[in-house]
């Protein structure tokens, strides 16, 4: 069974995919994006099972995960994440994904719902998708930032041009691009790629 597992994370991805090699007759191979994770099926796929990170470079949202369910033949898509609420992992199951993993998840669930998938079974945590969602903890950040500011930031960390969130924000382009100086010089950040890594981190998105 031939295994793609995509996320940016490097300790992440080298950890999955060498626990899941352990596994008899998985062949696990792993990317660090969505476009790597695209090329990587057309050149070698449909894979038995794709596992996606929500939030990495490429994904926008649910379309990356669309858009492998496109190229793998009909073969499951899963998405995983360590910070999406359980709305989004909703949205996923009913966008078609093959299940939605949570980063905390066990090592033996883990190897389960591969296994489940595999079977061409939908998987999702029955704990996690029932337990009632605590109100987050608004970071110190957040009240530094406008809520234009934040759509703004939100392309940014989707890695979108300042051309691409004008058209989806119906703003002119350089509009955006104040947009962003003001989240540097507020984030602190030198540049648009860190203050989308700090906004990560931080969780403001």
């Amino acid at each position: 069974m031939k295994i793609l597992i995509a996320d940016d994370h490097d300790l992440v991805r080298d950890t999955l995919a060498a626990f899941l090699s352990l596994e008899p007759n998985l062949d696990v191979s792993a990317v660090e994006s969505l476009p790597a994770a695209t090329a990587r099926i057309e050149a070698e796929g449909p894979f038995d099972l794709v596992m996606l990170d929500y939030g990495m470079p490429g994904m926008n949202g649910l379309r990356g995960l669309g858009e492998a369910i496109g190229l793998n033949g009909g073969r499951p898509v899963a998405l995983m994440s360590g910070v999406a609420p359980r709305a989004v992992a909703a949205e996923a199951l009913e966008a078609g994904a093959a299940g939605f993993l949570p980063k905390t998840i066990a090592a033996a669930s883990l190897v389960h719902a591969v296994r489940f998938m595999l079977a061409g079974e939908k998987y999702a945590p029955i704990q996690f998708m029932t337990a009632p969602e605590a109100e987050p903890e608004a970071h110190p950040l957040a009240d530094k930032l406008s809520g234009r500011e934040r759509e703004v930031l939100g392309g940014l960390c989707r890695g979108l041009s300042n051309k691409e969130i004008a058209r989806e924000l119906e703003l002119q382009e350089v509009t955006v691009k104040l947009h962003v100086k003001t989240l540097c010089r507020k984030l602190e950040a030198r540049n648009r790629t860190q203050a989308a890594m700090i906004a990560k981190e931080a969780e403001l998105i």
